[in-house]
Parts: C-alpha cells; sequence; structure tokens
C-alpha cells in the first residue's frame, strides 16, 4: 500500500529492487504455470472482488457509501534466455467500477508489477528492470483527506549491478522515476527524479552481513507548485539471519536536502537535513505461522508541501488455520508532520493514522479460493476537518492453478 524525499526515495527504491530480487530466487521449474513452451511459463491468474465501502471520499462528515466491483488479471512469466539470462515479468491489471459513483470508477496497475532482465557474467549480476503500478486509494495514503481520487501512476526504469566476493558485496545502480497523477488536482505531484546508490557489505559472520550505503537524487517537477530538490544520504545497514526463517535487518543514517526555489507557492528550505532509521524483523517459526514487523523514521515527498515527516510501525501475520483456511492480518500506525509552507498557503498539520485488517481465506478446489476481507482506517488530526474513519469489505474469489 503502498510511500523519503529524494535520498531516501532512492533508497527505498533500491530495498525495493533488492526485495523483488529476492522474491525471484525461487527456481523457475519449481513455480506453477498455466501456460508452457519449451522453458518458457506463464501463470494467469483471474480474481474478481466486491468491495463495500462506507466512506469513499474520506471525510468526517457527508459520508457517502458505495459497492465496487474489482475484476483483475495478473501474469507471471519466466523464461530463462541463456543459462545466465532470465526475464521476468509480474503484472497486474484491474479496474475499479463504483456502482453509485461512476465518475470514480478506474484502471489499476498491481503493486509489484514490472519487466525484470538477470545477467550473470563471472562474478557480477547485472539486473535490468521496470517497475510500475497504479491505484486509486486515498484511505492508502496516510497525509490525505477528504478526496477518493488520490493516486499517482509511478513507473521506475534502471539498472543495478552487483559483485559478489565472496566475503564482499558491492553493488550499485541508477534509475529514472516518473511520478504521474491522472486526476487534476493532484497535478502538482507530477515529476521526474535520477535516483542513484551505491553499496558495499562485509559478510563478518556466516549469519550477519553489515556494511554502508549512500544514495543520491536529483528531483524536478513538471509544474510550479513543489520545489526541485537533489537529496543525499549516507548510512549503516544490516542482515543477520540467527536461523533459516528468522532475518532481522537494522539500517540508519543522516540525509541532506537542498530545496531550489521554483515553487511560486511555497519558499524553499535551503538545506534540511535529518538522521532516518528503519528495524525490519521476518519469521516464520513454523509452516503455519508467518509475521514479518517494521518501524522507523522517515522524510518522504509531500503531497502538497515539499516535505512529510513521519515516524511508523507496520505488522503483518499469517496462520495456516486448517489445511485451505488462512488467516491474514496486518497493522499500520504513522504519526507525520507536515511542512508549514504548501500550496493553499502557511498550513501545517500534525496527524496519526492507523490502518488495520483481517482476512478469512477458503481454498474450497485445488486451483479456486474465496476470501472475506475487513479494513479499518483511522485518521486523527490537529485540523479536525482532515479527520475520517473508513470501513472497507471485500469478498474475493481467485483461480490460481
Amino acid at each position: 500500500m503502498t510511500r523519503a524525499v529524494p535520498a531516501q526515495e532512492a533508497l527505498r527504491n533500491s530495498m525495493a529492487g533488492h526485495a523483488a530480487a529476492e522474491a525471484r530466487r525461487v527456481r523457475p521449474e519449481s513455480l506453477p504455470y498455466t501456460f508452457k513452451s519449451g522453458d518458457l511459463r506463464m501463470l494467469v491468474t483471474p480474481a474478481v472482488g466486491l468491495d463495500w465501502n462506507d466512506n469513499i471520499y474520506t471525510s468526517k462528515t457527508g459520508k457517502e457509501d458505495d459497492f465496487i466491483l474489482r475484476p483483475e488479471l495478473r501474469f507471471n512469466l519466466n523464461y530463462p534466455i541463456s543459462r545466465y539470462n532470465l526475464l521476468f515479468l509480474d503484472a497486474g491489471f484491474g479496474y475499479d467500477h463504483y456502482f453509485e459513483h461512476d465518475e470514480l470508477s478506474t484502471w489499476r496497475l498491481g503493486s509489484g508489477s514490472g519487466v525484470s532482465l538477470d545477467i550473470y557474467v563471472k562474478d557480477f549480476w547485472i539486473n535490468l528492470h521496470d517497475r510500475f503500478q497504479y491505484a486509486q486509494d486515498s484511505a492508502q495514503e496516510a497525509a490525505v483527506a477528504n478526496t477518493a481520487r488520490y493516486g499517482t501512476f509511478e513507473n521506475t526504469v534502471g539498472l543495478s549491478v552487483t559483485w559478489d566476493l565472496q566475503d564482499v558485496t558491492l553493488s550499485a545502480g541508477y534509475d529514472h522515476l516518473n511520478v504521474i497523477s491522472p486526476q487534476s488536482e493532484f497535478k502538482v505531484q507530477d515529476r521526474a527524479a535520477e535516483l542513484l546508490f551505491a553499496r558495499a557489505g562485509l559478510q563478518v559472520h556466516p549469519r550477519v552481513l553489515v556494511g554502508l550505503e549512500g544514495t543520491a537524487s536529483f528531483t524536478k517537477y513538471q509544474q510550479s507548485y513543489l520545489n526541485d530538490n537533489t537529496g543525499y544520504s549516507l548510512g549503516a545497514y544490516a542482515d543477520w539471519r540467527p536461523g533459516a526463517h528468522f532475518r532481522v535487518q537494522p539500517r540508519g543514517g543522516y540525509s541532506l536536502y537542498r530545496f531550489d526555489q521554483t515553487s511560486q507557492f511555497i519558499k524553499a528550505d535551503d538545506r534540511s537535513s535529518s538522521w532516518y532509521a528503519d528495524l525490519t524483523v521476518t519469521h516464520q517459526p513454523t509452516d503455519i505461522l508467518s509475521y514479518s514487523f517494521s518501524a522507523g523514521r522517515e522524510r518522504r515527498p509531500g503531497v502538497q508541501s515539499d516535505l512529510i515527516e513521519d515516524t511508523y510501525v507496520r505488522w503483518r501475520g499469517n496462520w495456516g488455520l486448517l489445511k485451505s483456511v488462512t488467516l491474514a492480518t496486518s497493522l499500520s500506525y504513522e504519526h507525520g508532520e507536515l511542512d508549514g509552507n504548501t500550496v493553499n498557503g502557511n498550513f501545517s498539520e500534525t496527524y496519526d493514522w492507523f490502518g488495520g485488517s483481517v482476512g478469512l481465506s477458503y481454498a474450497f478446489m485445488k486451483a479456486a479460493s474465496v476470501s472475506l476481507n475487513y479494513r479499518l482506517t483511522l485518521r486523527a488530526s490537529d485540523e479536525a476537518t482532515r479527520e475520517y474513519t473508513q470501513n472497507l469489505i471485500q469478498l474475493q474469489l481467485t483461480y490460481r492453478p
């Protein structure tokens, strides 16, 4: 659900790429497929969901509800072009149809969609990629209220190179990011950014990796509402694996940003610096239980201000209650502060955003499952008109060979 001004945006981007690479480590021949031709395997997963949302405009008063039909088709393709060149495609395409508010109906690109090519040359791993996503879901952006139209299309294209020297791993990468808002009220978000990162890790123990990482970014907005900026960050990270199914990843550092006076509405802060931190823990103690936890502090691009500073806590858990029944839960909390200058004038805000969900899934056939999900979103603010509560219930049918 999707969210660091420049330098930290580059760090987030590199971490997303690393996570995607880890997901591809599964041997392609072990993956399920709908269609197979030689070494080419494609899995097609259709799904359809029906939501009921009791507050589609994320407002405190005058709440409006609606039913939303959400058909989706996801494609997973993998093809070994040669022994050392692997092509991957993972893309989800969907449509959100509002029954009573058809003006809000829109297309959707699933989170994690993208195409990737892995090339291995001796000790070098080269990855070329294009990642993209779009969803209109205002309740999933903690800084937004009083709208149903918030959503940005994000496309990240670039490459990364990793040099594996056994106990030492060196990596670097470059990405070009485009952010585009289909809705006119959020066109202030439209921007392009050049993102760079470099990382050096040392295996100090068979189960412990430590290292240093740095990023740089250069961001330009298409309109003169938010200020163009340049950012740098430098920090340390570690990866501790005390067991086969237990992983702890701390990271932290210092970031520096410079804002150019390109906005006609917001006075640029010439230099802005702060620290950042994150702790992520993943654990699967049994075959039927797994969970992940993360907490940290960051700075990220504002929606209508140059900057948002926030602290966050996120938790997810999955239980296999019975052979064909799975329970999924999640909790999220974010405390954020908006910069005192925005495109709407001298406006500042401190908010607390809470999200929680619970879902029960039942595989009633070998390749088909039905799930019932509930999501609660609460937003409190020192600006009373920007508080809201939203309840969402979803029934979804998925077919997966």
